[in-house]
Formats: C-alpha cells, structure tokens, sequence
C-alpha cells in the first residue's frame, strides 16, 4: 500500500536493559503499557521507598498503549446496566464509576502536564454523528438512556449544531460528550515510562514473563520475585501460563493521512480537536492530530485461532482499504493521501466488562479487558491498584469493577467460531439496516454479547 507503519511510533535513543538473574523487589508488574505504568506512577508517588520492578516482552508501550486511537475518554466497555447489575454493585455504584472515569480523564491531562509530558492533550469531546434515520433514533436513544443514569453528560446535537464543531457527509444528528480528550498515545506511554524510571522504578525491555506465580514472575533470564505480582499484560494476557482463555485478542486496525492543508480544515471543521465516530455498529474512530492529519480506526479484522497474535497481523490491506474508503466518504476528501496504516490487539474478556483486583491470598493483583477504551480506564486501575497494595480504604477500591470476574472464553473452534460470528454480525447488522431503514435485528441480538 505504500504506507509507513504506526504513526504513533518514535525511537528511544538509547536501549533499556535486559533482565539478568534473579532479583526481589517489592511490587514486580509485568507489562510496561499504560496500566502497568500508572500502577507504577502512583505507587511510587504514594511510597518512594518502594523497590517497583517492570517487566517488558518487548518496549514500553509496544502493545496497544502505542498503537490506539489517542481516545482519552470516560468510556467504560459494558453499560451502566450492565454494572449494575454486577454482583454486590447498585445504580449508585455503576453512577460512581461513571464520574470515576471523567475524572479520569482530567487526571491524565494534569499528570502530563505536572510531569512534562507533551503528548498533544487536548480535551474537545467526542461526537458521534448519526448519518442515517435509524442512527438518528439510536443516538436520541442513548441520550435518553444516559440521562437516566446520570450525570446527563451526552447531549443531543441538531444538524447545525454539529457543523460547529465538524462537517460530515449526510448528517442528521449527532450525540456530544465533553468528557474527552484527543492525545498523541505514543508520547504518553514513552513519557509517562520515563518518568516512572525517574520516580526509580526500574523497566527491564525484551524480558517476556512466561507465568505467574504467588511471589515469582517467571523469565527466561530469570525469576522476579515480589510480594505483589501486577499482570498488567492485556491482548498479550494469553501467552502466559494458564491464561490462554482469559481474555480473547481481537485486532483493531488504523490509517492516518498526511498532513491536511488549511482549506481542507476550514472545510471539515474539527478546530477544537472533538474526536469522532458515528452510530454504526461496527466501529470506527477518529481524531485531527495536533500535526494536522485525520487518524482514523476501526474494526473488522479477524480474530485469529488459538489467540495468536503475530506482526503479520498488524496489516490487513483489506481493512485499511475499507477504512481508507470510509474516511474519503465521511469528509469529501476523494484525493487525500495515506502515509499510515498499522494495527494491533486490544484485549475482550468473555463479559466485555474490565477489571481490577488484588487477591491478598496470593498477591496476584490484575488489571485490563479494556475493549479498546484503556486510554483513561488504565489510569483508573493504576489508581485502584495503588490503593489495594497499600491497603487504602478508599472510594475507588468500593467501585464496582473491582474484584470483577469474567468467566473464561470458550475453548477452541467454538471461540473461533463465536468471536468472527460476532464481529461478522455488526457487518452485516449494518447492512441490514441500509436495506431495510429499520434498526437491526442482528444487532438487537448480539447486544446481550457485546456490553450492551
């Protein structure tokens, strides 16, 4: 296709070191993405006499902390109802969470701007355009049912309201939140790292953990042994030891176009940077990066046999064609140039629902199954995690994703089969719905499955 890869991407100057032998430590997290960076953050913030180790299969931020969206946003994967519903959880506990995560959001864009972190922080919202009548019902819908659950924080927008803040094809509507911020993810997992080594926790690179244990982190270089373990591991959560059913990698996929000139931006609109998508089923997600190109994703890759996540996967020329094709559609903008396209796995436990914990049984503390909204739900659960090893009785460990449990995925084909069934589904959900001008009955049916 002609396209570099990960727009987000930089090389560090200089190399971390390996793992060699053993050693002890305090609190060892493996993963060195953006949960396993936060815990670290805050927990040396809290207890500086801390010895907090990290350990990395590959770089910091090689996984999908530098490769997503740049959606620092208060989205969380399953509905308010859903949270609701969780065992020992309540309609005021899923609301807490709901203000939990907007907080979230303000908090990475204080700490980036308290450390020095310029990673292109800039909080215009999120508007989700309905561009057809059946969007236009979904997304009157969802303002309805936010307001239910409150904070009513997601606004109505009528087709003029909508060009002052972007200008797309076939708008009738659109749904508005504040609570979100583009971000350049690249420059906050990178910064965020060096941080924490100056704060003295040490990140040891290309040591991949093989299993954890109650006190041990197991590598081919050798053990780490801690009283707290953190897995901290997302999409990669499979190669460990026991893990392979725990979360399931499913691959999101992104193309970013070159630099946009001035009359183009005058055209689309964007000026305060909202980030956008629009009520369609299979998803897409965009922003107008601070250096002036449109970033933009979706879904609609496979999910692979086994769990198995490969670099080769990271290029699907299918997908990007069709992301190509639907971003030239959304704007107007048939002539636009593509220099990237790159991809990555986010990680999908059974439940769709995320979640943090710490069993003092064991010290084995967790955190992830994001579905692609981790960008500000990680540092919730950096948060969260800092609390539960140190012991706080705090607002934050009561909420109600902690301590959560999805059940494990299928084994294989069925999870094969029932995963690709289900990304195939909103495909086709969205086709129907061009057909028949009705909502989708496909979609209604998989919703149960999917957060909804």
């Amino acid at each position: 296709m002609g396209c570099a890869l990960n727009l987000w991407s930089a090389e560090r100057a200089e190399a971390r070191p390996t793992l060699a032998g053993d050693r002890d430590a305090d609190v060892a997290i493996v993963g060195a993405g953006y949960t396993g960076l936060w815990t670290a953050y805050y927990l040396a913030k809290a207890d500086p006499s801390l010895r907090i180790v990290v350990l990395e299969a590959e770089t910091a931020g090689f996984g999908a902390s530098g490769r997503n969206g740049g959606w620092c946003s208060a989205l969380f994967p399953v509905s308010s109802r859903r949270l609701a519903a969780l065992p020992g959880s309540s309609r005021e506990a899923a609301i807490e969470l709901h203000r939990a995560m907007q907080a979230s959001v303000n908090e990475v864009g204080l700490v980036a701007a308290t450390e020095g972190i310029d990673c292109d922080y800039h909080k215009g919202g999120t508007v989700v355009l309905a561009r057809t009548p059946v969007q236009l019902a979904r997304a009157r819908t969802e303002v309805t049912a936010a307001h239910e659950w409150g904070p009513g924080d997601l606004h109505f927008l009528d087709p003029d309201e909508v060009a002052t803040k972007v200008r797309a094809t076939k708008v009738l509507g659109a749904t508005f939140t504040p609570h979100c911020a583009a971000i350049h993810p690249g420059k906050l997992v990178r910064g965020l790292a060096d941080v924490v080594e100056r704060l003295g926790v040490t990140i040891y690179e290309n040591t991949p953990v093989r299993a954890i244990h109650a006190g041990h982190a197991m590598t081919p270089y050798g053990v780490v042994r801690a009283e707290v373990i953190v897995r901290a591991t997302e999409g990669f959560t499979p190669g460990l030891a026991g893990e392979s059913r725990a979360v399931a990698p499913v691959y999101s996929l992104m193309v970013a176009t070159e630099p946009l000139d001035a009359a183009t931006w005058e055209r689309i609109g964007l000026a305060d940077r909202p980030t956008f998508s629009d009520h369609r089923h299979l998803i897409i997600y965009g922003q107008r990066t601070a250096d002036g190109r449109l970033a933009f994703g979706g879904r609609g890759a496979p999910y692979h046999f086994r769990s198995r996540i490969k670099p080769s996967y990271d290029q699907m020329p299918r997908v990007f064609k069709a992301l190509q094709a639907t971003l030239r559609e959304l704007f107007e903008l048939p002539d636009v140039g593509f220099t990237h396209a790159w991809g990555g796995p986010l990680g999908v436990p059974r439940d769709w629902c995320a979640s943090v914990g710490l069993d003092r049984g064991s010290g084995l503390a967790w955190a992830g199954g994001y579905v692609g909204d981790g960008v500000s739900t990680t540092n919730l659960a950096g948060r969260t995690l800092r609390d539960l090893i140190l012991n706080r009785d705090t607002g934050l460990v009561r909420l109600p994703w902690v301590g959560h449990q999805s059940r494990q995925w299928e084994p294989e084909p069925l999870r094969w089969l029932g995963i690709n069934a289900g990304l195939r589904a909103m495909t086709f959900a969205d086709a129907e719905e061009r057909l028949t001008r009705r909502e989708s009955r496909i979609a209604r049916l998989m919703a149960p499955l999917l957060g909804g």
